[in-house]
């Protein structure tokens, strides 16, 4: 299963609040009316909720980048789905969509990149942080430390950091946890990038994580749970680049889903 990742953020002069309806309710049913055209196996929008954990997850990491408005994910079944898109229908599908785009996002500064997935807490597809549910999704965009190429920040966060994620997983009440790994040899995403003129570079991938949310405010007063936090950032600080990465918490839309 191949993901595309769509980190947005809003058009200049727009609400946050109406930058969100905007994208669920016009931009979400376009790409939906689209997906068959397109080979979309799921689409989901992630849409960040104004929350004072954010400003505490980047203020315990020394600060981070703002977190961003959203994220869009969309998955293909294989490179030969994707590819399979390639024609006149397909290409009039994205032109459609690329010119809804500029009516609610800032497309220079919202990066995408193709990733694969590497489950390592409960790979259950089904856990979701739906609007109305008591689950948030926390969203952990990242980069690899200056001095490390692209394999080697990879290499350790999925054989070091993800083993030690699932030791203190427990502590976390953590409910799901999933690396998202960008991979530079999937084509068309730099065709697309230069479409919309973006000038922001992907990033290594992202760690994705499910919780309750009434879990995370308490965590720093729980014992076990303030352990495993101050572990996984510790860790976290071998690989990462804290102040070009941002994390943030949010809810669920799910537009498509074929499995």
């Amino acid at each position: 299963m191949i993901r595309l990742e769509f980190v947005l953020r809003r058009k200049p002069g727009m609400s946050r609040a109406d930058f969100q309806a905007y994208w669920r309710n016009v931009h979400g049913p376009l790409v939906a009316r689209h997906s068959t055209t397109l080979g979309i196996h799921r689409y989901i929008q992630l849409h960040t909720l104004d929350d004072p954990i954010n400003d505490a997850l980047a203020v315990a990491r020394g600060g981070m980048e703002p977190e961003y408005d959203g994220v869009a994910e969309l998955w293909w079944d294989n490179p030969e789905t994707l590819a399979a898109a390639n024609t006149a229908a397909g290409a009039a599908a994205l032109q459609e969509l690329l010119e809804d785009e500029k009516n609610f996002i800032d497309l220079p500064k919202s990066p995408m990149w193709f990733a694969y997935e590497y489950p390592q807490v409960n790979p259950s597809e089904y856990v979701i942080a739906h609007e109305h549910g008591p689950l948030v999704k926390l969203f952990f965009c990242l980069r690899h430390l200056p001095h490390q190429s692209l394999a080697e920040g990879q290499l350790y966060w999925r054989t070091n950091h993800g083993p030690l994620i699932r030791s203190v997983a427990p502590g976390f009440r953590m409910q799901r946890y999933l690396q998202v790994h960008y991979c530079e040899d999937i084509p068309g995403v730099k065709a697309m990038s230069e479409a919309r003129g973006i000038t922001t570079a992907p990033y290594s991938g992202h760690a994705e994580a499910w919780f309750n949310r009434g879990d995370l405010m308490t965590m720093a007063n729980i014992p076990e749970a303030a352990s495993a936090m101050q572990i996984a950032i510790a860790d976290e600080a071998k690989f990462i680049d804290f102040k070009r990465s941002a994390m943030w918490i949010g809810k669920e839309r799910v537009f498509i889903d074929r499995r």
